[in-house]
């Protein structure tokens, strides 16, 4: 069989990068007639999901870039920069669209960026990986159409018992004649996508972790968007196949730059540094969260009581300042991600 392109090796890509999607999946379909997964989101699945998943995962880029103090050195215009101009520019989305607006530009946002992790994936898996140049092109077509058509689907089909941040933050168009379009094309894509795979095995090309990480991918957004109609289902399809690979990543590529990694993050090189790797981030995304739900939600007082002291009422110019200063970790993420995993970025 031909040599696999793992990221890492065979182990750590399976458990870390691949399965996750499957286990979502397989939890989706064990408990989707279960009674936690028809009301009100549990707090154990909240802190599970969200905090010590989607939130954590935000966190965990700080030690590729603000807490490496030689990465920082090298990128210190962009890193000082993009929080900078990201704040000015949600800021000013705030101030004259209103709440609505800037929620939605961060949903579109955040999409984006979901769709380029999988896509940059692709990309890692094929990079040592013989195919033609043709054949590559089909893959990132495959990845695109796998988790955009899904999207477009949300929005001809709303609303859904679900949301990415808040109520209507994506624009709605809803028009029944178009879903089943949407899904031939959908279903043309995997049929087309099958007859590649199955070319490229009949030439001795087999790639396991490309294929295994399209087909995951298909699945996940198709099933927590299209088939299934649960709030919690899409939560974990979405945050599980999307944050536990990507601190996978950003563990793994700290030790293969360990002789350039300076500063804070060296931490992660210790004896307990994976303990002190995760304990940090989730430390930050609980005081993170804890001034979100003081501020805003009130939600969860059972995590964030201590927090309440904080005011909750606001002017709308002071909402303004606010609220693009609690999400500038979210959009300055997304921002970064596009510039810290280029080839030669370090």
């Amino acid at each position: 069989m031909t040599k696999q392109p793992w990221i890492t090796n065979a182990k750590t890509d399976l458990l870390f990068i691949i399965a996750p999607t499957f286990v979502a999946l397989a939890l989706a379909f064990v408990f989707a007639q279960s009674y936690f997964f028809h009301e009100t989101t549990p707090l154990w699945a909240w802190v599970v999901f969200v905090l010590l998943i989607d939130v954590a995962h935000v966190h965990s880029m700080l030690f590729k870039t603000y807490f490496d103090a030689g990465s920082f050195q090298k990128h210190r215009i962009l890193y000082t920069l993009t929080p900078l101009l990201c704040y000015f520019a949600f800021v000013s989305i705030y101030w004259l669209g209103g709440s609505e607006w800037f929620w939605r530009i961060l949903a579109y946002l955040a999409v984006f960026h979901f769709i380029r992790q999988q896509y940059g994936f692709v990309r890692l898996y094929n990079r040592q990986h013989s195919q033609s140049k043709y054949l590559d092109l089909f893959d990132e077509i495959t990845i695109y159409g796998a988790t955009v058509l899904p999207i477009i689907h949300w929005h001809l089909n709303s609303p859904r018992e679900f949301l990415w941040f808040v109520e209507q933050d994506f624009l709605s168009f809803p028009n029944t004649q178009y879903l089943s379009i949407i899904n031939w094309i959908y279903a043309g894509l995997v049929v087309l996508y099958i007859f590649k795979e199955s070319y490229s095995i009949l030439n001795h090309q087999v790639n396991i972790p490309r294929i295994l990480l399209i087909a995951g991918t298909m699945a996940s957004w198709y099933f927590g968007i299209v088939y299934f109609n649960n709030d919690l289902i899409f939560t974990i399809l979405n945050v599980v196949a999307h944050g536990v690979p990507y601190m996978c990543l950003i563990w793994v590529d700290l030790h293969k730059r360990k002789g350039q990694v300076k500063g804070f993050s060296r931490l992660v090189f210790n004896k307990n540094g994976l303990f002190f790797f995760i304990i940090i981030i989730i430390l930050i995304a609980y005081f993170e969260e804890a001034i979100w739900d003081a501020t805003q939600w009130r939600s969860y007082d059972t995590l964030f009581s201590w927090a309440y002291c904080l005011p909750t009422t606001f002017s709308t110019m002071s909402l303004s300042f606010l609220i693009p200063l609690l999400a500038l970790p979210q959009v300055t993420h997304y921002v970064l991600d596009g510039f810290i995993w280029k080839k030669g970025f370090e």
